[in-house]
C-alpha cells in the first residue's frame, strides 16, 4: 500500500489521504446518526464558531464537524476523480472546493427534508382561526344551533361545527372564523 502512495504525485496523494481517512470517519458518523448513538445533535460536534447568524432561519450550525467532513469528503474525492482528467492543478482544486461545496450544500437540503418529517402537523381547533371556509349545512342565526363547515387547516380538510352572532348563513357561502368557542365549535361570520 505504501509503494502505491509513493508512487503518486504529491498533489494527488494529498487527495487520498484526504479522500480516505474522512470517508471512514464519515461512514462512522452516518452509522451513529441512524443507530441513535450521535448523541441529541443531529449536526455533529460544534466548532468554536457559532454558525448562528441573528435571525438567520439555519436549522443547524454552519461550521460544524459534520460539514467539515461533508466538505473533505466531496473535495478529496472530486480531487482523486479529477486529477487525471483536468490539466491544470489549479482547476483540479477549484473543482475540488466546489464539489465540497456541494456536498455541505447537499447535507443542508436532506436534513431540512428531514426535519419536515419531524413537524406537528396534527389537527388543533385554534388554527381554524380567521381562515375562510364553506359552509356544509346551514348556520341558524344568532346561535341557536349549530350548522357545519368544511375548512382546510395544514393541507388537510375537516368539517367542523359551527354557529354565527348574525343572520342564518346559508350551504355554499363563505365564511371566515373570528373566534373558537367551548367544545370545539367555531364561530364565523359571512364574508
Amino acid at each position: 500500500m505504501a509503494e502505491f502512495f509513493n508512487t503518486m504525485e504529491p498533489m494527488l496523494r494529498t487527495f487520498w489521504f484526504i479522500a480516505l481517512p474522512v470517508s471512514i470517519i464519515f461512514a462512522i458518523q452516518s452509522i451513529l446518526t441512524f443507530t441513535g448513538g450521535g448523541g441529541n445533535s443531529m449536526d455533529g460536534i460544534d466548532a468554536d464558531f457559532d454558525g448562528d447568524f441573528n435571525g438567520a432561519d439555519a436549522p443547524f450550525q454552519l461550521f460544524s464537524f459534520r460539514n467539515l467532513i461533508n466538505f473533505l469528503l466531496g473535495f478529496g474525492w472530486a480531487g482523486v476523480s479529477f486529477y487525471g482528467n483536468v490539466k491544470s492543478d489549479f482547476m483540479v482544486v477549484m473543482i475540488a472546493t466546489l464539489f465540497g461545496v456541494f456536498f455541505i450544500a447537499l447535507f443542508f437540503i436532506i436534513m431540512r427534508q428531514i426535519q419536515k418529517l419531524a413537524e406537528d402537523n396534527s389537527f388543533k381547533i385554534k388554527n381554524t382561526l380567521n381562515r375562510t371556509a364553506e359552509v356544509y349545512l346551514t348556520i341558524p342565526a344568532h346561535k341557536k344551533g349549530k350548522g357545519k363547515v368544511q375548512i382546510t387547516v395544514n393541507g388537510a380538510f375537516h368539517e367542523i361545527d359551527a354557529i354565527t352572532e348574525g343572520e342564518k348563513i346559508e350551504s355554499g357561502a363563505l365564511i371566515k372564523v373570528v373566534k373558537v368557542a367551548q367544545d370545539n365549535i367555531i364561530e364565523v361570520v359571512r364574508i
